[in-house]
């Protein structure tokens, strides 16, 4: 068996229908498809043909963010018992937990049916064009614009992308549930194989291979294994289920930019991960991973996996200081082969944007505040090694005499899965800077400075396999949250690390200080943070901090000139 190297990384509104007329594609799907036999099943868990769907999530690609609520299309009118809720694979990839839902299952039925979305014996193979050309059909598009809430001119401009998941409806235990490929996979690590057991066909072989990526996208790889046989649940977490739709805007120019395996930042401690699986794993010749960065070649020895299975295998590095584009060549030893595959990593620098210097007499008479944003929030994160140990099984061998034999140990490697976890919390402040003389606890005038302080905290059973969380970005309303930031300073290290605003080079005193607008009217004025690279080998945990201060006035009325009187 050939070994693989798995890249890891890693909608509202329901009352419209697709509309049922013929258009021109506006996108370009970037999926395949596979499959096999779908099994016999029991009269508890079982699968009917036809009973599939589609979990639509518009995702802006420059930082694989969901910005859409995900919608569920089917042809089907499912009386679904439970489900696992609206939530993407991008966001189980980075860490959310799979929860139950036994509410009320919302699904849309389009008026331009689905095609044939998961293969079967009884019902036919799916036809991969015919899925490619339903969801790049430009009325479709404008259906699920209008579904999720987006505008559908800027869901085609080429900053954003459609994330498609297969589901399947099948009832297991007797009740009929909805799952994506990924929750298939994390509800069976929960049950401890149960769902394999008697779903395998579903569950783990036609659902999963019912989509999968032509080319990396998303931080989800090319899927290069079987198209016919059952997938791990590694597997299928990693690089299975998922379908991804591109727009190009056709007024750019110049070349298309590139999707990146990872994005980091300069400077900063990271993790970077591979999964290792196929092959053979020998604990007596056991697995090794080398990573090449730069020059530099890191190794990681001892790789154990049971068969069927794979192990995550992951270097801790710090990025250059300055912004690149850096690949990465990942060369995996043993099992009688050897296989070589490649990340490619961008590096950037977010000290470049702060913003520029205020000014007495600015005004922005049109200004009108902005919702706070709200970026991928990823708190906790798990993974785990496989640790090999020999049972014993002694057997006597008779010999050809009464006394005459010997003992001899015809045992085997079991293998331990040993299970570890990170989680991240923090908190925000922001306080009047102590130069502003009006100021009175939460209250201060506006062209006064403020300060802010990032108080980190991150918990892990593995500290080898963590980082701090080492980078904090600050956005502000009078900029809508876009434009210009600050980049944070680190004020301690370890888990429990500080941040604040750097020196402001236009403060006289040399603060660290943020200056608020003049004209920034009276009311609540709150500084958004995006709390970020706090790395493990299941990817970055990051978090969403805003606090707020009260403006009432401004620095104008603190000042008063009037004739000197006479002694």
């Amino acid at each position: 068996m050939k070994r693989k190297v798995t890249l890891l990384c890693a909608l509202g509104i329901l009352c419209s229908l697709l509309f049922a007329s013929v258009a021109y594609a506006v996108g370009e799907g970037n999926i395949d498809s596979g499959g096999g036999s779908t099994g016999t099943g029991s009269s508890e868990s079982y699968w009917s043909a036809g009973n599939d769907g589609v979990r639509v999530t518009v995702v802006r690609a420059s930082d694989r963010t969901p910005v859409t609520r995900p919608i569920d299309l089917t042809n089907k009118r499912p009386d679904v018992v439970y489900s696992f809720g609206k939530v993407s694979k991008l966001s189980y990839t980075g860490g959310t937990a799979l929860t139950p839902d036994t509410g009320t299952y919302e699904y849309v039925n389009p008026s331009q049916s689905l095609p044939r979305i998961i293969s079967s014996q009884s019902y036919g193979q799916a036809n991969i064009e015919e899925i490619k050309s339903y969801f790049t059909d430009e009325q479709v598009i404008r259906s699920i614009a209008n579904l999720t809430g987006m505008d559908f001119d800027t869901l085609v401009s080429g900053d954003y992308r459609l994330l498609l998941e297969p589901i399947a409806y099948y009832k297991f235990q007797g009740n009929l549930i909805a799952t994506t490929a990924t929750e298939a996979a994390l509800y069976d690590e929960q049950l401890s194989g149960a769902l394999r057991s008697v779903m395998k066909s579903v569950t783990h072989q036609n659902l999963p291979l019912a989509m999968f990526l032509e080319t990396a996208d998303l931080g989800y790889p090319a899927w290069t294994g079987s198209q016919t046989s059952a997938a791990t649940n590694a597997e299928i977490k990693s690089s299975l289920g998922v379908g991804v739709v591109r727009f190009n805007d056709a007024e750019a120019e110049g070349p298309e930019v590139s999707t990146y395996d990872y994005e980091y930042r300069t400077n900063t401690e990271v993790i970077t991960s591979v999964y290792v699986s196929g092959g053979q794993s020998d604990p007596d010749n056991p697995v090794s991973v080398t990573f090449d960065v730069e020059g530099t070649s890191y190794t990681v020895s001892n790789v154990y996996y049971p068969e069927g299975d794979g192990q995550l295998a992951w270097i801790r590095w710090t990025t250059p200081e300055e912004a690149q584009t850096m690949t990465i060549t990942v060369t995996v030893h043993g099992g009688g082969s050897t296989e070589k595959g490649t990340l490619l990593v961008k590096i950037v620098d977010l000290d470049e944007n702060p913003p520029p210097d205020p000014n007495a007499d600015d005004r922005n008479d049109s200004f009108t505040k902005a919702e706070v944003p709200e970026n991928e929030e990823n708190l906790s994160a798990s993974w785990g090694v496989w640790r090999p140990r020999w049972h014993a099984y002694w057997v006597w061998h008779s010999g050809d005499e009464e006394d005459d034999g010997y003992w001899c140990d015809h045992g085997w490697w079991e293998f331990d899965y040993n299970q570890y976890t990170a989680s991240l919390s923090a908190s925000m402040s922001i306080t009047a800077d102590e130069k502003s003389p009006s100021a009175s606890g939460g209250t201060m005038k506006s062209g006064y400075g403020i300060n802010e302080v990032v108080t980190t905290h991150v918990s892990t059973t593995q500290s080898s396999a963590v980082t701090p969380a080492q980078n904090a970005v600050t956005y502000f309303p009078e900029f809508q949250y876009q434009s210009y930031w600050r980049l944070l300073e680190r004020m301690s290290s370890g888990y429990d690390m500080t941040h604040e605003f750097q020196e402001n080079r236009y403060s006289t005193y040399n603060r660290r200080t943020h200056f608020t607008p003049i004209w920034y009217p009276d009311g609540t004025y709150t500084p958004y943070t995006w709390l970020i690279d706090c790395w493990t080998p299941a990817g970055m945990l990051s978090m969403n901090l805003t606090d707020s201060i009260t403006i009432s006035g401004n620095l104008w009325s603190d000042w008063h000139i009037a004739p000197q009187n006479p002694d």
